[in-house]
């Protein structure tokens, strides 16, 4: 009766759930111990001096001719309207829509082709063609005027848009192909090779498997390219002679003149030249980061 009687009681006892382990106390970083004001004081005074600029070109677009305000009122969009119309800003903004996206279109084709293999293909000059693709990035655009305008003008495309948008490819198709090519090195190849044995062809299943999974990458390399022809000046200035074939960046160096500068005019024509560039990012900076941080792993 006393075993019955000192199981029963022990029973209990042992029943009881074990007393969970205690969670080491989680490591303070350096700025969670550091106050507010000594993080916040920086950004504020870096905030600042970056938005001065912006509200000042502001001002000279939205204030009448001759006003000295420091702040754009009564305001008007006369300064808009004259290089708009008269100084022919619709047409520099057209001419440049076409050279930007061409150029996004054509370097994100070849640099996808040319990525590709790279990323997947062994030959004998892998190691020199990449190197040349380094060694270009040093070279500045200037250097290629000489040689781009003789075989421009034997092909009779001078004061062509192709011109310029075939120069503006070739001068981002190396950076785009490296990029291209570490983004495709971080797609298993296990994922083509079970396309293949699916039955799909290499050219299937990169465009089934692959290709999906290189958005971010596309996206990075078409926005830079897009953003580079848009912003570039020397290769439209020398190829493009007529007035109806120039771009934004051409367009604004008209606006000033060795005797005088129309602020006010040159203002609203660098907020038309800045309002596209900021909404493209605005909508692809997700992709645009994850693009460039995962084309930077692998080399």
């Amino acid at each position: 009766m006393s075993t019955i009687k000192e199981a029963t009681a022990v029973a209990p006892a042992a029943r009881r759930p074990a007393p969970e382990p205690q969670r080491p106390a989680k490591k303070r970083r350096a700025w969670d111990e550091a106050p507010r004001w000594q993080i916040y004081t920086p950004l504020g005074i870096y905030l600042v001096f970056t938005l001065i600029p912006f509200y000042w070109i502001l001002l000279f677009a939205l204030r009448p001719a001759g006003s000295t305000s420091l702040v754009p009122w009564p305001m008007t969009f006369d300064h808009f309207e004259k290089v708009w119309t008269d100084r022919a800003f619709g047409t520099y903004f057209q001419n440049s829509v076409l050279v930007g996206v061409a150029t996004l279109v054509m370097t994100t084709i070849v640099a996808l082709a040319g990525g590709y293999a790279l990323a997947r293909f062994d030959f004998k000059v892998k190691r020199a063609f990449m190197l040349g693709l380094l060694c270009s990035q040093f070279v500045p655009g200037a250097l290629l005027l000489v040689p781009l305008f003789e075989i421009f003008a034997e092909l009779q495309m001078i004061n062509s848009l192709g011109s310029v948008i075939l120069a503006e490819t070739v001068f981002q198709l190396p950076l785009s192909m490296i990029l291209i090519s570490n983004f495709i090195k971080n797609v298993p190849y296990s994922l083509e090779e079970a396309a293949w044995v699916d039955g799909c062809n290499r050219m299937t299943a990169f465009r089934i498997v692959v290709l999906p999974l290189l958005r971010p990458g596309l996206i990075a390399v078409g926005s830079f390219a897009f953003v580079h022809s848009w912003n570039h000046f020397l290769f439209a200035l020398m190829f493009l002679n007529n007035q109806d074939k120039q771009t934004i960046p051409v367009g604004l160096n008209t606006l000033m003149s060795a005797d005088s500068v129309d602020l006010g005019a040159l203002a609203a024509g660098g907020i038309i030249a800045a309002v596209p560039v900021v909404i493209v990012f605005a909508f692809i900076q997700k992709w645009l980061i994850t693009g460039f941080s995962a084309g930077a792993v692998k080399g």
